[in-house]
């Protein structure tokens, strides 16, 4: 029988998530996002597909309840869904491997400034992104990059090693939160606006968590070597995928927040002065890495 009204599962998927988000259904967001991942895998496109499915796993991990709503059908599927993707030939894939073959080779001291070299990129991002309700400890995350390179050549005080702690710690209790996946967007120089949520790729947020941790064993004489998980995290390829799609690497932003990632490399490998690093560090948080 025809009927003038679409179930919900037939709306379209922005209205479908429009409808989750006001109702503050979680269960059923996580549901339109593993969806519109099937949509977008059948379609053939592999990157929709990883963002959606991250976006659904992200939501319905982040409560137990509302994993159990979801059920177990979907949640492995979609695990499933995720770990093929991983192999698939993504900017997001590729990146890290990239990393990992060159930082191989590094010492961690080398390691760590290109880190912060590619997090002082993404301060900018964490500064607007941290004006928004939940979020105001994306806003830290400058204090917590000009202490770490402080740290290099100078003690940092106890008072500063806790406080970088405790900015650590709230980034990982972000990625849990409804102001993080059902959060709001910014303006952005690139046109669409920029999501709280598009940090979700790469695991951004627990990324930037582990390197302090670690940074903060290292300072406290427990060396932890630097795998550079961080280092892909001005690339926000969540963002692109979401408003551009296709071979991210075509981008013209993205070829040149590459371009900076391994223009760093060189620079660490030259062997800067500490000063060069800290006016490198400097530059980059004026830089808007959306901007052509």
């Amino acid at each position: 029988m025809f009927s003038l009204f679409k179930k919900k599962e037939d709306a379209a998927p922005e209205e479908r998530l429009a409808a989750c988000l006001q109702k503050k259904d979680y269960a059923g967001l996580a549901r339109a996002y593993y969806d519109m991942g099937k949509a977008a895998l059948s379609a053939g496109d592999e990157g929709k597909a990883m963002l959606w499915f991250g976006r659904a796993d992200t939501v319905y991990s982040a409560r137990d309840d509302v994993y159990d709503k979801v059920g177990e059908k979907i949640t492995e599927d979609c695990s499933n869904k995720i770990g093929e993707l991983e192999e698939a030939p993504l900017l997001s894939n590729q990146i890290e491997e990239e990393i990992i073959d060159r930082i191989n080779g590094m010492d961690d001291a080398q390691a760590r400034v290109w880190s912060l070299l590619a997090l002082a990129r993404f301060v900018p991002v964490a500064n607007r992104l941290g004006t928004l309700p939940g979020c105001q400890v994306l806003g830290r995350l400058e204090k917590c990059l000009d202490l770490a390179v402080q740290s290099f050549q100078s003690p940092i005080t106890p008072d500063e090693f806790d406080f970088i702690g405790g900015v650590s710690g709230e980034l990982a209790e972000l990625a849990d939160l409804d102001c993080f996946f059902a959060g709001g967007e910014v303006p952005c120089g690139a046109g669409a606006p920029l999501q709280v949520f598009d940090l979700n790729g790469l695991a951004m947020l627990l990324n930037i968590e582990a390197f302090f941790d670690g940074h903060l064993h290292t300072l406290a004489g427990d060396p932890v070597k630097d795998q550079g998980e961080m280092i892909p995290c001005a690339l926000v390829p969540d963002y692109w995928t979401r408003t551009v799609g296709g071979d991210l690497r075509q981008i013209p932003q993205v070829k040149a927040e590459l371009d900076r990632i391994w223009a760093d490399l060189e620079f660490v490998r030259s062997g800067p002065t500490w000063g060069a690093v800290a006016q490198r560090a400097a530059d980059y948080k004026m830089l808007d890495v959306f901007a052509l």
